[in-house]
């Protein structure tokens, strides 16, 4: 037997005696058996296609300590709960957690035996957690959400930027596994960069969920909406959720619906209180707060209230529908207008004069409430401006904010912030419109959301509202690019050809977002050309 073949018997193994699978499905199985090799991994897979099972597995064949990054501390709690059941040692240390939870992680690195630590990201921006995890052999990493520490995902967490510099300090570098369910190609790329993962093998499964029906519903006014809201989750069948884009959306639906609402604002009882009676059951009206990490797989339907901003959001959204592998629908109630205020957001862009005052009062130690009273910046806008700052590195972002090593001077770090917002501003509105196109489409929704996300389809899924209404037309090339090719244009750079059929091209641009372009257009006016 040669070493793979090893290395894939000791994983089915693992999978079996010590988790009690069956069987590893072929993508935990291929995941698993790189990073149990030492190779750092990125594994996109779908929502309950079990990526824990990866790091799990991974991390007894390796035979030491494991840190789980996750964002999560009732999926943390769940996660080392059914750990322990399993005779195996699980220590959650988050905002909630005691010093004993602290002594045992310590405890658990100091050993170097099999073990599992779960961290919150925020964690680690303090000195002595960072300092604790190098006491110890730590065999393997595990970024769970990992969408979360790109720009390009719909779920960016400043806390996530840190992650690369701690594994990088590690004595004897860990093997790495980032793992998510939704990761554009732009997402992947961002992915591997930030995170410094070193030729990570790419374990990448089909994107389609076809057992969820897709539908968008349209309407001009918003009284009609709100009505086809409610009629739209009372007939359905089973239950769902129902998303929403603000809290006050959410709480006035569920007081409409007789259910529990769950957003950022609610009390931390509230929250639980609405998270377990969806465990229990209940249809839950939520903004995208919501839903990271449930493990519920009879969920029916997910309707939404109001379009969210892009097809990232909007494809783990629906992703919780569904799980068991039976019919499932996704209804999206669309008015053009609701648009507005994603568009707006992806549009308002930061004073360089703002971003140039912060940097330069943080050039010693300074607490956040002492920084923003220097600089008069109200809380929330001195957050956005000094994550743009610790992106750039002109500062760090621990218990106080502290200037970087070396870092450019005030207007330096300005300008390079104020780039850097531009380039995730023209992001944002290109997948404000990528939405938009989704929404008012007449051809195969499932053809489209998948090309967004890279897959090269070029058959009608036959089983959304537009192929149920006999619209969605037959994919024709447009013989001039094909899908997956680099190509460069002459003022937006290099990119990655989505589709190209019929009198359109959709090339997703590395610097510049999604763009929609006219074939006739690029071949009389030469824009593109093969990278």
């Amino acid at each position: 037997m040669n070493n793979s073949e090893g290395t894939l018997a000791r994983i089915d193994e693992i999978a079996r005696d010590v988790l009690g699978f069956a069987e590893p499905r072929p993508a935990q199985q291929e995941a698993a058996a790189a990073l149990a090799s030492g190779r750092d991994c990125l594994a996109v897979l779908p929502s309950g296609a079990g990526k824990s099972a990866i790091y799990q597995i991974a991390a007894i064949a390796l035979g030491g300590p494991a840190i789980v990054v996750s964002p999560l501390l009732a999926l943390q709690r769940d996660q080392a709960d059914a750990l322990r059941e399993r005779g195996l040692v699980a220590v959650t240390v988050n905002a909630l957690s005691g010093r004993t939870a602290r002594d045992d992680a310590d405890a658990l690195l100091r050993s170097g035996r099999p073990g599992f630590i779960f961290l919150g990201p925020e964690q680690l921006a303090r000195d002595d957690v960072r300092a604790s995890l190098t006491r110890g052999p730590v065999r393997l990493f595990a970024v769970d959400e990992a969408h979360c520490i790109a720009s390009w995902g719909h779920d960016f967490r400043p806390d996530y930027l840190r992650l690369g510099a701690v594994i990088d300090a590690f004595p004897a570098r860990p093997a790495v596994a980032a793992l998510t369910a939704t990761a554009a190609p732009p997402v992947r790329q961002e992915i591997i960069g930030r995170l410094r993962l070193r030729d990570p093998r790419q374990v990448i499964r089909d994107f389609d969920r076809p057992e969820i029906h897709l539908s968008v519903r349209a309407f001009h006014r918003a009284d009609d909406k709100e009505q086809a809201v409610l009629a739209n989750v009372r007939d359905q069948a089973g239950t769902g959720l129902v998303y929403t884009a603000t809290r006050k959306e959410a709480e006035a639906y569920a007081a409409l619906l007789g259910v529990l609402p769950y957003h950022g604002g609610l009390a931390r009882a509230e929250r639980v209180r609405a998270q377990r009676a969806f465990e229990r059951g209940a249809t839950v009206v939520a903004t995208s707060a919501f839903g990271m990490g449930i493990d519920r797989p009879d969920v029916r339907f997910v309707v939404h209230a109001s379009v969210p901003g892009s097809l990232d959001e909007y494809y783990q959204e629906i992703g919780r529908a569904g799980r068991d592998g039976q019919a499932a629908g996704a209804i999206c109630c669309y008015r053009a207008e609701d648009l507005g205020m994603h568009r707006y957001f992806a549009s308002a862009l930061p004073d360089e004069r703002d971003l140039a005052a912060v940097a330069g009062a943080a050039d010693r130690p300074v607490g956040r409430r002492e920084l923003a009273a220097r600089t008069g910046m109200p809380p929330l806008r001195l957050a956005e401006l000094l994550n743009l700052l610790e992106a750039v590195g002109a500062v760090r972002l621990r218990r106080q904010v502290e200037p970087a090593d070396d870092p450019p001077d005030p207007a330096e770090a300005a300008a390079r912030a104020a780039e850097l917002a531009r380039h995730h501003r023209s992001v944002e509105r290109s997948r404000v419109e990528m939405m938009r196109r989704y929404a008012e489409m007449t051809d195969c929704r499932r053809r489209f959301l998948l090309r967004y996300f890279g897959e090269a389809v070029s058959e009608a899924c036959r089983h959304c509202d537009n192929c149920d209404a006999g619209l969605s037309r037959p994919s024709v090339p447009t013989g001039t690019f094909s899908p997956g090719e680099r190509v460069e244009h002459r003022e937006w750079g290099p990119g990655l050809v989505l589709a190209a059929e019929g009198d359109r091209l959709t090339v997703l641009f590395d610097e510049y977002g999604y763009r929609e372009l006219a074939t006739q257009v690029v071949s009389r006016k030469h824009l593109l050309t093969p990278a």
